[in-house]
This record gives C-alpha cells, structure tokens and sequence, in this order.
C-alpha cells in the first residue's frame, strides 16, 4: 500500500455532527472550490485558527456524523490539501465517507472517545483489521476495516488513480 499501511500523527479534536459546511463554508466557495485557494479557511467556523495551526500529518479526531450536511467533494479535497490523509471519527455521513474514498482521504471508523487533542496517534491499516494506538496513553482502540476492494483504491490514492491503474473495475459481478 502506497503508505497508507502505518500512519502516525498528531490528533486534531473536533465535535460531532462537524458538517461539511463547517469544514469548508459555503461563502468561501463563492469565487472557487480550488482547495489549495481554500486551504486557509478551514475549518474556520469551528476555530478560525485551526488552519494556521495545521501540520502536515495532523490526524482529524470528531465523533458522530463527521461531514454531514452537502455532498460537496470539496469538503473533502480541501481537508487533503492541508496535508492531513486521515479522518478517525465515530461515524461519517455516507456521502462523505464515499467522497473520502474516492480521493484517497482515509476515514477511520471507531470509538474516539478516549483520544485527546495533540494525542500521538498510531494508525496500522491491515486486510482483516484496522488498529489506532494512542502512543503516550497506551491505549488501543480496535477501528471498523475496510473491505479489500476500498483498500485498493486508498492504496491507488483514490478512485481516478485506482481506475487509471487498474484499467476499470474487472468484471461485473453477477
């Protein structure tokens, strides 16, 4: 897998219900949805010092329905754009957990209440499990897997990438 086996990063806490709106708001999408332009307001309605405050390999962190509300990619895009590959909440919208696939921005499913913001976070992305450490606590938390064929297409990078490598998807299932 194209890194995605091991990821290590520090935790970003967010709410619940953080909708995509929060993530990206409408006003700012006005004039574009490129995510590089968008990058400095993320996440502004939550704490309009968060973008500044990104590093790279920061790890969002929320609890139920993380990316709720509109299924605009872009929520998605502009999240990856400020170099953060994984999302670990208790839950996503559907739409967003798909949008997060199909671009490569992992969404990790599991019980995230016992992580802190600034946590260190070990995540191991595996076939049959999917495990996220939080190294200073000693904690483990035992996180939903992906099916192989999701697996596959993070490991690409996304969906486009995937489809580019592959040729297409194979045979129909019948």
């Amino acid at each position: 897998m194209a890194g995605i086996r091991e990821l290590r990063g520090r935790a970003r806490r967010l709410g619940d219900q953080v909708n995509t709106d929060y993530i990206i708001a409408s006003s700012r999408k006005k004039e574009t949805i490129d995510p590089a332009d968008l990058k400095p307001y993320l996440l502004e309605a939550v704490d309009a010092g968060f973008a500044a405050s990104v590093r790279p390999g920061d790890i969002l962190v929320a609890g139920d329905a993380f990316g709720c509300g509109s299924a605009m990619e872009v929520a998605v895009t502009v999240v990856l754009s400020a170099g953060i590959r994984t999302v670990v909440a208790r839950s996503f919208s559907r739409t967003y957990f798909r949008n997060a696939i199909n671009n490569g921005l992992i969404p990790v499913e599991c019980d995230t209440s016992r992580i802190r913001e600034g946590d260190e976070l070990g995540i191991r992305i595996g076939a049959t499990n999917v495990i996220v450490d939080v190294i200073g606590s000693r904690t483990r938390i035992e996180a939903r897997r992906f099916p192989l064929f999701i697996l596959e297409i993070l490991e690409a990078g996304g969906l486009v990438p995937f489809l580019r490598d592959k040729g297409g998807f194979g045979e129909p299932l019948k």
